[in-house]
């Protein structure tokens, strides 16, 4: 690659224990590419419904490769998770879309909190990595392409 990647992570605040996990995870594979910290910003969300509006925003800025995204919804005894994993979907896809931008999805829709936990625990099962990874992976074939 000819020119030097940087990132932006957008995380969740909500199930904070789980996307602390989640970050770890990303910055990790990132640093594995040879992405430097200096080269990853990370920003906050309040919960997941919010991180489509913050990951749309970055990624217009045109200062990152790719946006990388996590987050945690876990079911409870409501509709509520299913219009909260739902509307963050849509809402990355499209931001995605509209900005020509790698918007990676590791936002975790897990039925229980150990499923969470699972997803979200220092080893290569971490959904953040391969969040991280999808992120990196999409903005190499695009910076390609764009030659």
């Amino acid at each position: 690659m000819s020119a030097p990647f940087k990132f932006a992570v957008v995380v969740s605040k909500f199930n904070e224990e789980v996307t602390s996990g989640l970050s770890k995870g990303a910055l990790e594979l990132l640093e594995e590419k040879g992405i430097l910290p200096i080269s990853v910003d990370f920003f906050e969300a309040p919960g997941a419904f919010e991180i489509p509006l913050i990951a749309q925003t970055l990624a217009k800025t045109k200062r990152y490769s790719g946006v990388i995204c996590l987050g945690c919804v876990i079911k409870g005894d409501t509709a509520h998770f299913e219009y909260i994993s739902l509307g963050a979907t849509m809402g990355l896809q499209q931001a995605s879309l509209a900005t020509e931008t790698p918007i990676t999805f590791g936002i975790l829709t897990t039925y229980t909190d150990e499923q969470a936990i699972i997803r979200s625990s220092p080893d290569q099962h971490n959904k953040g990595r391969e969040a991280a990874l999808a992120c990196y992976d999409a903005a190499e074939v695009l910076a390609f392409i764009r030659q």
